[in-house]
């Protein structure tokens, strides 16, 4: 992919954040998914840290290196021909420049997005310093404008995934953290939860946080139409189809063994011709 493709990826998926129509953007663990959604018809992916991270032997939280994020990054990038974001979590670093540098690489590897989260995994001190993380935002916009991409950070604030926070606090927190990193130079504000964000507390969002909202599809969320309605311009999966897909493998391993048959593996199987015709046709690097 040459420079100038990357900037065209990068100002296509800027545009998508311009809802309506909102944003479906599924999040991939490697090229073979990236691949498919793409053949099915969805203008952008991301990946997904948890799922990358499992497919590589590794709990999430940072626990694979840097290095094999972006070799994954990297791998997607040249099997997809749409724009793809990178999960990078809390950026591989605690100073801003170290997160620069690790959005750097995302670049490098062809990504026009980030991921970056603002959760510490600390207990005692579960979120970063709101100024800190400014910083690190700031840090990024500016190296991505000295690459030349106009790369979208999609900043994330972890309050309503964390017990800290009591409930009548969490959105008000939430919509303070989002404009300040809006203020910062972010161009969307994810907000992830436990999939029971109710509208209510959707349409506030919306309307508080001046930017467009990412939020991520659960048990709980109302329908894709009902969140265009409700004005989100972005939603994402995280890991959720990827555990979809490992409960498939369970249920198929446990009918070998529990009855010695095959009809879960069988069952709208794709063909391995149309696996290795997805693969062929697209590679551009």
């Amino acid at each position: 992919m040459t420079k100038d493709d990357q900037r065209h990826r990068a100002d296509l998926f800027r545009a998508l954040h311009k809802s309506p129509p909102i944003l479906v953007l599924p999040n991939v663990w490697d090229a073979v998914s990236a691949r498919l959604y793409e053949v099915e018809g969805f203008k952008a992916v991301a990946t997904t840290s948890a799922g990358v991270s499992a497919t590589l032997g590794y709990p999430d939280g940072e626990r694979m290196s840097l290095a094999e994020a972006i070799e994954v990054i990297r791998r997607i990038v040249g099997s997809i021909t749409v724009p793809l974001s990178a999960d990078l979590e809390a950026g591989y670093a605690e100073s801003p420049d170290g997160v620069a540098e690790s959005a750097q690489a995302a670049i490098h590897a062809g990504a026009v997005g980030i991921n970056l989260e603002d959760s510490t995994g600390d207990e005692s001190a579960p979120l970063h310093d709101v100024a800190l993380q400014v910083e690190k935002i700031r840090a990024v916009r500016t190296m991505a404008e000295s690459e030349g991409i106009r790369l979208v950070i999609n900043a994330r604030t972890d309050v309503y995934l964390l017990p800290t926070y009591k409930e009548a606090d969490r959105l008000h927190l939430t919509i303070q953290r989002a404009n300040a990193y809006r203020d910062a130079g972010a161009d969307c504000i994810f907000v992830p939860d436990f999939g029971d964000l109710d509208p209510k507390t959707i349409g506030t969002l919306v309307k508080e946080i001046d930017a467009p909202l990412n939020v991520i599809a659960g048990e709980q969320t109302p329908p894709l139409p009902k969140l265009e309605e409700l004005g989100v311009a972005r939603v994402t999966f995280g890991p959720r189809p990827m555990r979809a897909a490992l409960a498939l493998i369970r249920k198929i391993a446990r009918e070998w063994k529990e009855a010695g048959t095959y009809s879960e593996m069988l069952a709208d199987t794709i063909s391995y011709a149309e696996i290795n015709q997805m693969l062929e046709n697209p590679r551009t690097d």
